[in-house]
């Protein structure tokens, strides 16, 4: 028996047999992320406009039979004068393929691949090798073999316009072009293999063994399945940033639950102090925290922000995948223990990010330390609105001043085994303040769903209704993070009577 092969799935084979097996045999055990299914959304949306700049084009509808889109493709190609084709489909055998844009060429065809990446990446000469494999063999002339990504440099000037050449003769363009013609040809030459082991795997009535390959190059959607046998319940994986080499020695000394590993046995301060504490199933609050903190004068403001990143920018004087701020949230705590909030959010499509700012100038006043947890994201923030307004500039600056990081004072002084070796306020407060588990947040649990919720409220399609609730669960998810650091503030300081 032969299987229909596409590109996708000889792209799962190339990263591991058993993905691809199981995406046949046992489909229903796959699981697609939230990230998995944003990430799509953003190739839809980046390859729309990537089709704009080619006026004239004929896009291949998907839907429908796959005969008539193989129909229309054989059509299109023959017709005169020639114009660029979009999701172009094309079968050789058992395999096929759907080409993102092809366009004339004085001796045949540009295969046109769009990503919504800004760099070439290793697996893309894969990608695009075996579409051009499969153009060859149906007799389809390819003479340029281009890869099209972001170019993060791009400022969108508005008014719909994703690529204009300025006065100076210099283009602004949202995309970047490489040509790979001449390094993909050595791997054109070995797709015929690929496509041979790949039916043999998918012959076999055994299921393949796993790969380490799960995440690389994409994350695989039966990750949950392959793992979901029991393991130790404090995995080497649970020690903090530790490397292939150090796992690979541990495992052939025969540990697979950190708590098997002897005392010296780790160099690393960190590992070991996770392993001890991890050992001794007794949370570890080191005191030089207290310390730390106690010195600092009141008001406290406990910070965090929100921002969205758009492959293809919608506002004017912003850059793709720029992080643009949309909400933020802040607990005020005056020294009797007395606790305000407020807050900014702004659904309404429009720029957010001077409203964002002032706002946010209004709230913290001058003086107070500022509490955030991961100040390279908030400062990065503040100082990027700096240097987008002028009159702002200095107000803003003042901010970046009184920041004081949660995060590498909670890395230094406190662990707990629950906590996994990760050091993220989500795996940090369960720990301290098991009431502000995310976990029980309803809609809105993290930064991703943030982002996904933020798009769909400002989708114009979106009813006011189902708005509403997504600005209630926005509102509670940030409120949470700032409620949950000034638990942790006291947590540490050893004052958690004052939690309110």
């Amino acid at each position: 028996m032969t299987y229909g092969l596409s590109k996708s799935k000889l792209m799962a084979y190339r990263q591991c047999p058993r993905r691809l097996w199981l995406s046949v045999h046992e489909p229903d055990r796959a699981l697609e992320t939230k990230t998995a299914t944003a990430a799509f959304a953003t190739g839809h949306e980046v390859g729309a406009v990537a089709r704009a700049l080619y006026p004239g084009g004929q896009l291949i509808p998907e839907e429908g039979p796959l005969d008539q889109a193989l129909q229309n493709t054989a059509a299109a190609l023959g017709r005169r004068p020639r114009h660029a084709l979009f999701e172009a489909t094309v079968s050789h055998k058992e395999l096929l393929v759907r080409v993102d844009i092809l366009k004339p060429a004085r001796s045949g065809w540009d295969l046109i691949e769009v990503k919504s990446a800004t760099r070439v990446k290793d697996h893309y000469y894969e990608d695009v090798a075996i579409q051009a494999h499969a153009l060859q063999e149906a007799g389809i002339p390819v003479h340029r073999c281009i890869l099209q990504g972001i170019d993060s440099t791009f400022v969108y000037p508005g008014h719909g316009c994703y690529h204009e050449v300025l006065a100076d003769g210099s283009v602004n363009s949202l995309f970047w072009e490489e040509d790979l013609t001449c390094d993909i040809r050595p791997l054109m030459k070995a797709v015929a293999s690929w496509r041979k082991a790949a039916q043999k795997t998918l012959a076999a009535s055994v299921m393949p063994p796993s790969t380490d390959h799960c995440e690389d190059p994409y994350p695989c959607p039966f990750i949950g399945f392959c793992h979901e046998e029991k393991g130790p319940d404090y995995p080497l994986s649970y020690l903090p940033r530790l490397s292939a080499k150090e796992r690979d020695r541990l495992t052939a000394l025969g540990y697979q639950d950190i708590r098997d590993i002897p005392p010296r046995v780790l160099t690393n301060e960190t590992q070991e102090w996770v392993r001890a504490v991890t050992a001794a199933q007794r949370p570890d609050l080191r005191p030089e925290a207290a310390a730390s903190l106690k010195g600092l004068g009141y008001p406290r403001y406990y910070l965090d922000f929100e921002t969205i990143q758009f492959a293809v920018p919608i506002w004017q004087g912003t850059r793709p995948y720029e992080q643009l701020p949309f909400q933020w949230s802040c607990h005020i705590e005056q020294k009797d223990g007395a606790m305000t909030h407020q807050g900014f959010l702004d659904l309404s499509g429009d720029r957010p990010l001077r409203a964002f700012a002032e706002r946010l100038i209004g709230a913290v006043k001058t003086s107070g330390p500022i509490f955030v947890y991961n100040q390279g994201f908030e400062g990065r923030v503040i100082a990027e609105l700096a240097a987008r307004f002028a009159d702002l500039k200095v107000s803003l600056q003042a901010l970046i001043l009184r920041l004081v990081d949660l995060l590498p004072l909670t890395r230094q002084h406190y662990y707990h085994p629950d906590m996994k070796g990760s050091w993220s306020i989500k795996s940090v407060v369960p720990t301290i303040a098991p009431d502000l588990d995310y976990a029980q947040l309803d809609g809105v649990q993290d930064g991703g769903e943030a982002q996904q919720a933020y798009r769909e409220a400002i989708d114009p399609n979106t009813p006011v209704a189902r708005k509403r609730v997504i600005e209630q669960s926005l509102f509670a998810y940030c409120a949470r993070d700032t409620e949950a650091m000034a638990r942790l503030a006291h947590f540490l300081t050893g004052s958690a009577s004052q939690q309110q």
